[in-house]
C-alpha cells in the first residue's frame, strides 16, 4: 500500500534535528498542554508540538468533515472514533502543509508561531481515556525463558500456546502517561523458606518491554473481527511498560492469573504512531508450526521491524541500556490478537488498549524483562557507576525507547518513561 505522507523524500520546513523521532513521515497524535492551554489535541514533528485546535478552528482542515472540536478534547477518543480512514486524511492533510515547498503555513507567520509549540513548553497527557486493557503473552522466546525458569525446561511452553494468542484482561484505570512516578506495590509474598505468606512492598519489581496497539471503530456485541481485516480497527502503536511485582505474581497466579502483581500500574507513552507510519516497516514474523487453525490463518507481511530498547536510571546516576530487542520477534501478531480475541463475540471500544506481552529475542540481551535478564535474580546485571540490579530498585527510571528505520527515515515513539518511589 502506498501512502503519499511516507514518501521517504519529502522534506519539512520545520526543522527535523538529525536522529529526530519525529520527522514529517511520522506525524504521531497526542495530547499536551501548557501554562496557557487546557490539555488539547496535537501531532509531533521535530522538535514541536503542532496544535490541531488552531488549525481546525482556521481552515486548515477544510473539506475534511471533521466534527466542530474534534480536536479541542483531553483525548483522542472521539477523533479515533472516526475511524482508521479518517485519520489517515487527517494525516495526510498535516504532511501536506509541513512540506518545505507548501507556503500555507510555512509563511503565515502569525498562524505559525501560534500552531507551533516547542516541546519543551509542553506537557504530555494521557493520550486516550482507555476503554478496555488486554494483555497478551505472545513471545515465544519469552514464554520459553519463563517456562524453562518456573517449570520443566524440555516442556516449556504450555500445551495451548502455539495454538492461540494467549493472553488475560488487565487493569484499565491505573494506566498512566510516561513521566508517572508509581510507588512500590505492596501485597502477599511467600518467601522459599516461609511457610506461610507475609505481606511487605514487592521484593522483585520488574518492567516488561511491551508494544501496544489501540482501536479504533467500536464493534457489537456477538460479532467478531476477521483476522485479515483486523487492520481496518487499528489506530496506531504505543510502547508499553507492564510493571510487575514478580514475587506477588508468583504467590497469587494459579488458578486464574495475574492480579496484584500486575495492577498497580502500567506506563504508556504519550505519542500514538499511527498503522499507516508503520506501513513501510512491514516484515513477516516467525515461522507457525503446527499450523494455527483457520481463524488465525493470516496473509503477508503483519509483523513490524521496530527496534527497542530499555534502559535503567537509578537516582542521580546516567543511564545503562540493559535490553536490546525488536517487535519483529513476536510469534502472534497484531491481527491474530484481534481476531482471537474477538472470536467469541467480545465487542471491542474505541480507545482499547492490546499488549503485547514481554517481547523477548533469541540471546540474553534482547531479554524483555529483569526476571530473564537476571534469570529470576541468580545472574545480576552491572550497570554503569558499578551498581547491580536484580530486579528494579527504589528511585531507578526505567526508559524505553523503539524506532523503525529504512530509507533514511527514522520512526520513533519518544520516550516510556517511570520512576519507582518507595512503598506507602
Amino acid at each position: 500500500m502506498t501512502i503519499p505522507a511516507n514518501n521517504p523524500s519529502l522534506k519539512s520546513w520545520v526543522e527535523v534535528p538529525p536522529h529526530s523521532d519525529f520527522p514529517i513521515q511520522n506525524l504521531p497524535f497526542g495530547i499536551f498542554k501548557t501554562e496557557y492551554l487546557s490539555p488539547v489535541a496535537g501531532v509531533a514533528i521535530g522538535n514541536y508540538v503542532l496544535d490541531l485546535v488552531y488549525l481546525h478552528e482556521n481552515g486548515f482542515f477544510d473539506g475534511l468533515g471533521l466534527p466542530v472540536g474534534i480536536f479541542n478534547q483531553p483525548t483522542l477518543n472521539d477523533f479515533i472514533s472516526l475511524g482508521r480512514e479518517k485519520a489517515s486524511e487527517v494525516r495526510q492533510r498535516i504532511s501536506e502543509l509541513l512540506r518545505h515547498d507548501n507556503d500555507e503555513l510555512r509563511d503565515n507567520v502569525a498562524a505559525r508561531e501560534i500552531a507551533l509549540i516547542p516541546m519543551e513548553e509542553v506537557q504530555m497527557q494521557m493520550p486516550i481515556k482507555v476503554a478496555n486493557y488486554t494483555d497478551f503473552y505472545s513471545s515465544e522466546e519469552h514464554a520459553t525463558n519463563v517456562g524453562t525458569m518456573f517449570r520443566d525446561p524440555k516442556n516449556a511452553l504450555l500445551p495451548n500456546w502455539k495454538h492461540l494468542p494467549v493472553g488475560y484482561h488487565g487493569r484499565a484505570s491505573s494506566i498512566v502517561v510516561s513521566g508517572t512516578p508509581l510507588h512500590r506495590p505492596k501485597g502477599q509474598i511467600k518467601p522459599p523458606d516461609a511457610e506461610l505468606p507475609i505481606f511487605c512492598p514487592s521484593r522483585k519489581l520488574d518492567f516488561e518491554l511491551e508494544v501496544a496497539f489501540i482501536t479504533c471503530g467500536e464493534t457489537k456485541l456477538g460479532s467478531s473481527i476477521a483476522v485479515n481485516n483486523a487492520e481496518d480497527h487499528i489506530f496506531g502503536f504505543v510502547l508499553f511498560n507492564d510493571w510487575s511485582a514478580r514475587d506477588i505474581q508468583n504467590w497469587e497466579y494459579v488458578p486464574l492469573g495475574p492480579f496484584l502483581g500486575k495492577n498497580f500500574g502500567s506506563t504508556i507513552s504519550p505519542w500514538i504512531v499511527t498503522l499507516d507510519a508503520l506501513e513501510p516497516f512491514r516484515v513477516k514474523g516467525p515461522e507457525q508450526f503446527p499450523h494455527v487453525l483457520p481463524y488465525l490463518a493470516s496473509e503477508g507481511e503483519r509483523n513490524f521491524d521496530l527496534m527497542l530498547e530499555v534502559a535503567i536510571q537509578p537516582e542521580t546516576l546516567t543511564e545503562t541500556i540493559v535490553c536490546r530487542s525488536n517487535f519483529k520477534y513476536m510469534y502472534w501478531n497484531v491481527c491474530q490478537q484481534l481476531a482471537h480475541h474477538t472470536v467469541n463475540g467480545c465487542n471491542i471500544q474505541n480507545g482499547d488498549v492490546y499488549a503485547s506481552g514481554t517481547i523477548s529475542g533469541p540471546s540474553p540481551g534482547s531479554f524483555g524483562s529483569m526476571l530473564e535478564l537476571s534469570w529470576n535474580g541468580q545472574r545480576p546485571l552491572h550497570l554503569d557507576n558499578g551498581i547491580e540490579r536484580k530486579f528494579i530498585e527504589d528511585g531507578d527510571t526505567v526508559i524505553m525507547r523503539g524506532h523503525c528505520e529504512k530509507d533514511g527515515v527514522r520512526i520513533g515513539f519518544g520516550e516510556c518513561k517511570g520512576k519507582i518511589l518507595p512503598a506507602i
